[in-house]
């Protein structure tokens, strides 16, 4: 009798725990089917080291300027100038380094307080002359494309010095020089990737500690230590894989980085629950002392420096910049958020949930090229995908 009266509440706690986050939970459990999905159908192409590293620097740029989009939609704003922005970064990078032969540092500096002030520019005519950021970033689109051709003169330009390729194609050198089975091993990786998963559980499980602790505790044990096994399975085996080939890359330790500073800004900070107070209620944020026009305003200045510091990685990656750089990523980013469960109207939304968005955007191009489907069929699924994300979302915010 004693056990049973123990357990009887757990099913019905754990039933109402998983319903009010079923689209956390759908979130990553959809990543991993498609990923198990495309590692079938590729015939075990997808999870090669070579492909995964290929697959982190084909999104690094759609990640890191899903950082930044995901403060635009929960302020409830949208952005629809980042591809542009990014395209004419990488171009006024071209004509530094390779035709006035500037220190790629210094210009690297320089396209990164461009893209602030080109994100302040329009974040100003938003927040304060009360402009709809969707006509604002519009014309902004058709601005800096016609200025990234302007400044090309409609040609290439590159190649880039080799210290700035280093950005996209650079890997975190291998102090130890260790070889298994008579091939390189980059011991080095694999250490980091232990190190980072230890610290990203023990925060976890201080988090969970100081919730018990007043008795805000949510999510059941059960839940809680099977994520984060799953956590600890996932990026090891992820830093396993990098290991066994060159190692991480560069624009992978930027990546994490950022999305570490994003999370700490949005769940850690007063400025982070000031934006998702603005994208709630703005009126009812301004008139509980809010400064709202200046978060606006920062907001898209943030935007335009991750746009810029896109735009520079996705230049090296390329080593050229062209006119057409940056041809709709403002999709593939804007999608990346709303799959990632960022709400239509603002208010909501989560980095993690964005940066899951951006991984499935990602594995689903890759996987889909790997199989041979043409473009035209991709945007298709992907058009169906995002249509799917947005209707689970007015579903379950209706329905509850």
């Amino acid at each position: 009798m004693t056990d049973v009266t123990k357990e009887a509440p757990v099913k019905p706690a754990l039933s109402r725990f998983l319903k009010a986050h079923v689209r956390d939970y759908a979130l990553l459990i959809s990543l991993l089917a498609i990923m198990i999905f495309f590692q079938i159908t590729t015939d075990g192409t997808l999870f090669k080291p070579v492909n995964m590293t290929n697959l982190i620097l084909q999104n690094s740029y759609i990640v890191i300027m899903a950082l930044g989009m995901l403060l635009i939609i929960v302020a409830g704003h949208i952005d629809l100038s980042v591809g542009s922005v990014a395209g004419f970064i990488g171009a006024v990078a071209a004509v530094m380094m390779v035709n006035w032969k500037v220190d790629p540092f210094l210009a690297g500096i320089a396209c990164l307080a461009l893209g602030a002030v080109i994100g302040g520019a329009q974040g100003y005519f938003v927040a304060y002359y009360k402009i709809p950021a969707f006509i604002v970033t519009l014309a902004g689109m058709l601005v800096f494309k016609g200025l990234a051709l302007t400044v090309l003169g409609g040609a290439s330009v590159g190649p880039f010095p080799k210290s700035f390729q280093l950005l996209s194609s650079g890997y975190v050198p291998d102090v130890f020089n260790f070889t298994l089975n008579g091939q390189p091993f980059n011991l080095l990786a694999l250490l980091i990737g232990i190190v980072v998963t230890g610290l990203i559980v023990y925060f976890n499980l201080r988090a969970r500690r100081n919730q018990q602790k007043h008795g805000l505790a949510e999510e059941p044990d059960v839940i809680f230590f099977g994520r984060n096994i799953l956590i600890a399975v996932a990026l090891i085996g992820f830093s396993w894989l990098m290991a066994s080939y060159k190692g991480l890359p560069n624009v992978l330790i930027v990546m994490f980085a950022l999305i570490a500073l994003f999370v700490f800004l949005t769940t850690r900070t007063t400025f982070g629950r000031r934006v998702y107070a603005m994208g709630g209620n703005e009126k009812a944020a301004k008139l509980s002392g809010i400064n709202t026009e200046k978060l606006t305003f920062l907001i898209f200045v943030i935007m335009g420096a991750l746009a810029a510091l896109a735009g520079l990685i996705f230049a090296a990656r390329l080593n050229v910049a062209t006119p057409k750089a940056g041809l709709g990523f403002e999709l593939d980013v804007i999608a990346a958020c709303f799959i990632g469960g960022a709400a239509t109207t603002g208010g909501v939304g989560k980095v993690i949930g964005a940066v899951i968005g951006a991984f499935i955007m990602g594995v689903m191009n890759n996987g889909m090229s790997i199989m041979g489907i043409g473009i035209d069929w991709q945007q298709v699924i992907k058009g169906a995908v995002l249509m799917l994300a947005v209707f689970l979302d007015v579903y379950y915010k209706n329905k509850g």
